[in-house]
């Protein structure tokens, strides 16, 4: 499993694509949170990083599916998928291998936003206290979704050997995931009854409430279930794909 992240780390900092996708990440972020005044953090009147995590679900809606979208349709466009079955490793090794190797190319995104940190208490007046955890607790909801993002990404990657297909899909599936529970739970048709439960099935609901600081054991629970969830899909796949090759 190291090699397989490794090798999915190093294949994806020797690509153009992959610099270019950090580059458009950061300079996104800096845009939104230092150039343009209705989002600008020092236009904020307070001490805050409240937009980041405002607007990073729509960055990571994007960003996320640059990182995951060459994890298996590159290896079944160049054909190294049968290869790499006749390794000396199980799906659930290959799977996990390429899953955390996105995992930590996001980190590695998410590293210089702590200069954001850095910039709003140089700013700030040192008699002013930053909510420091509750900072870090949003900054583990911000982890929780990549992570999450990234796990559709994967499951997407493994359904074509086409990269553009598998970007816009985990595209889709993380927009579903995201926004449409929360659209669904507001028609009239669930509201006074289901609407609650309906936004709970969303990963919107949960972020929020880690958003706010306050770890809950649901929400964390919630984030893991997704993940499981998705790369489970994606082993069930890869089992499929293996079964017709040596069928």
């Amino acid at each position: 499993m190291r090699a397989i992240l490794k090798k999915e780390i190093s294949q994806f900092l020797s690509h153009l694509v992959g610099y270019i996708s950090l580059i458009i990440f950061w300079v996104v972020c800096g845009l939104f949170l230092f150039i343009f005044p209705d989002t600008s953090l020092l236009n904020a009147g307070y001490a805050t990083l409240d937009e980041l995590f405002t607007l990073a679900p729509w960055f990571f809606l994007f960003f996320i599916p640059a990182l995951t979208m060459r994890s298996f349709a590159e290896e079944y466009r160049s054909g190294t998928m049968e290869l790499l079955f006749t390794k000396p490793l199980t799906h659930a090794q290959i799977i996990l291998g390429k899953y955390l190797a996105c995992v930590i190319l996001m980190i590695i995104a998410l590293l210089p936003t702590l200069m954001y940190y850095v910039t709003i208490r140089h700013f700030t007046d040192p008699g002013i206290p930053l909510d420091n955890g509750g900072i870090a607790g949003s900054y583990v909801g911000l982890l929780l979704l990549g992570s999450s993002f990234a796990a559709m990404g994967v499951w997407t990657s493994s359904l074509t050997s086409n990269t553009i297909v598998a970007f816009l899909l985990a595209l889709f599936v993380g927009f579903l995931f995201y926004f449409g529970f929360d659209a669904l739970s507001h028609l009239p048709a669930w509201q006074g009854t289901l609407d609650y439960y309906v936004q709970m099935i969303g990963i919107q609901f949960h972020y929020q409430s880690i958003s706010r600081g306050v770890i809950d054991t649901r929400d964390v629970i919630y984030f893991l279930s997704v993940i499981f969830f998705f790369l489970y899909l994606t082993h069930l796949n890869l089992k499929y794909r293996f079964i017709q090759l040596n069928g």
